[in-house]
């Protein structure tokens, strides 16, 4: 049961908004079979972080210029590749909802802006104009400092936002920031104890009350 008042509204975006389970599993995958790793322990760690926190994981020997051609080529390939990403049940009805209440809402991703961008135009889901990608937050989720920052471009306290997470790190920078935090999917872990879930957007309702919103589900 959800029922929450708040000022306003954080969304990661890859299986969260948008699901891209193929196009990041297929990319892993190549990945891994071109350095000689179990792409099942990349994509165990991987989701929810930027891309160099998992090549520093699993290639840490490199330099870290290499590291960052790998994840400079991987990303300039998964930008235009957008064939099966589709939105998560309900995502786009309720972001425009929100939208056309006026509620604050901001994209914390661990994507750069311009795959997140293009993710988010292919599954059909309104692009908010407050966004922080991987570009804009020196640490990575888990760290919270990327719902921090998207907080602070809505001019709204993290203990007033109501996030949606997916992933073990995010929920974890999600949780830490202060902010309300909500599952999406079938995510179970310790760090999901005691939060509540969903499995789409089609059952959650928001209304405005006073200069706040209440999202209800």
């Amino acid at each position: 049961m959800i029922d929450v008042v708040v000022s306003g509204v954080l969304f990661d975006m890859d299986g969260t908004l948008v699901d891209s389970t193929a196009v990041v599993e297929a990319a892993w995958t190549r990945f891994g079979d071109e350095h000689g790793l179990d792409p099942a322990e990349i994509l165990g760690f991987s989701h929810g972080r930027q891309t160099i926190d998992t090549i520093q994981r699993f290639l840490p020997d490199l330099p870290r210029a290499e590291q960052q051609v790998i994840v400079d080529t991987m990303i300039a390939a998964e930008i235009d590749y957008v064939e099966g990403i589709v939105e998560v049940p309900g995502a786009a009805a309720f972001v425009r909802r929100l939208q056309d209440l006026g509620v604050p809402i901001a994209l914390v991703t661990s994507a750069p802006r311009e795959l997140a961008v293009k993710r988010m135009i292919a599954a059909g889901v309104p692009v908010p104009d407050a966004l922080v990608p991987s570009e804009d937050a020196e640490r990575s989720k888990p760290h919270p400092e990327g719902y921090l920052r998207g907080a602070a471009l809505l001019g709204v306290p993290a203990e007033r936002c109501l996030a949606f997470e997916d992933a073990p790190a995010g929920v974890e920078a999600a949780v830490a920031s202060g902010a309300t935090t909500i599952v999406v999917g079938e995510l179970s872990s310790p760090v999901t104890e005691g939060l509540p879930r969903i499995a789409g957007y089609d059952g959650l309702t928001v209304e405005r009350e006073g200069s706040a919103f209440r999202v209800r589900g």
